[in-house]
């Protein structure tokens, strides 16, 4: 449990992150915290991508924290950048 709440968090400050540097990915604040936070809790996707933290995980417990912390800020980035994307793009059609 404390795992996806660490994914979580990281991944709110992932989304709202990517939103400061990315214009067309911004939601607005509420909204990148929670796309950024359902991303980061699906923080599967971005371990799948990197193997290398999924691999220094196994064995140190300070190493499984980072390694959450980093799926979750880049799970939480990703979603928040494709949902702004879609949604501007929508908007302009």
């Amino acid at each position: 449990m404390s795992s996806i709440i660490l994914q979580a968090v990281a991944g709110a400050l992932g989304g709202n992150a990517a939103a400061a540097g990315l214009d067309q990915a911004d939601l607005g604040r509420a909204a990148n915290t929670i796309a950024g936070a359902m991303g980061g809790a699906d923080g599967q996707i971005a371990s799948a991508l990197l193997p290398t933290l999924a691999a220094a995980a196994s064995g140190v417990d300070l190493k499984i924290v980072v390694a959450q912390l980093a799926a979750g800020g880049i799970g939480g980035a990703l979603t928040t950048v494709v949902v702004g994307i879609i949604k501007t793009q929508a908007a302009k059609s």
